[in-house]
C-alpha cells in the first residue's frame, strides 16, 4: 500500500480512538510508519535526502521505543504494509500532519495522566513526534531545493 493511504488510515484511526490505550496504539503506529517511510527514503530516495531520511528513521524509532509496544499482529501493523512511497512531497506533507496530530493527542493524554509514569512517557513521545516532524519539514525543504536545482542543471 502506498504511504499516503497508510497515513490517511492512521489519521482516521487516531481521530476515532477514544480511550488512552487506543490512542497510545495509534501514536505508536504513526511513529512506526514514520520510521518505515524514513527508511524507504533513505534507501530509495534522492541522495540529497538520504541523511535526513536516516535521521527521521532514528527519531521515529525513538518515538516507538519510549512507548509500550502494542499487541498487534503483522497484518495490523501499518508500517509493514508500506509497499511504495509514491509522491514523496505528498507523503511527507501528510506525514507531517499526522505527526502534528500525534503531538496534540499526546498533550491531551499528558494533561489527564493518572500517574507520573504515563505523564513522562507522553512527554518523551511528544518530543520524539516533534523532532520527527521537524525532520519531515527539513526533508520537504531539501526536496524543494532539489526540484529547483534540476531545471537549472537541465538548462545549463
Amino acid at each position: 500500500m502506498d504511504a499516503v493511504r497508510l497515513i490517511l488510515t492512521s489519521r482516521r484511526a487516531l481521530a476515532a480512538s477514544g480511550e488512552v490505550p487506543q490512542i497510545m496504539t495509534e501514536v505508536w503506529q504513526a511513529q512506526a510508519l514514520a520510521q518505515a517511510i524514513g527508511s524507504r527514503l533513505a534507501v530509495f530516495g534522492p541522495p540529497e535526502l538520504r541523511g535526513e531520511a536516516l535521521g527521521l528513521t532514528e527519531l521515529a524509532g525513538r518515538g516507538c521505543g519510549v512507548l509500550d509496544p502494542p499487541d498487534l499482529g503483522l497484518d495490523e501493523l501499518r508500517a509493514a504494509q508500506l509497499t511504495e512511497l509514491g509522491d514523496a512531497r505528498r507523503a511527507l506533507t501528510s506525514l507531517g500532519g499526522l505527526l502534528g496530530e500525534v503531538g496534540i493527542a499526546l498533550v491531551g493524554i499528558a494533561c489527564a495522566a493518572p500517574d507520573e509514569a504515563t505523564y513522562w512517557q507522553c512527554m518523551e513521545a511528544i518530543d520524539a513526534a516533534d523532532e520527527s516532524r521537524d525532520r519531515v519539514r527539513e526533508l520537504l525543504r531539501r526536496l524543494a531545493d532539489r526540484e529547483k536545482a534540476i531545471p537549472q542543471r537541465e538548462a545549463g
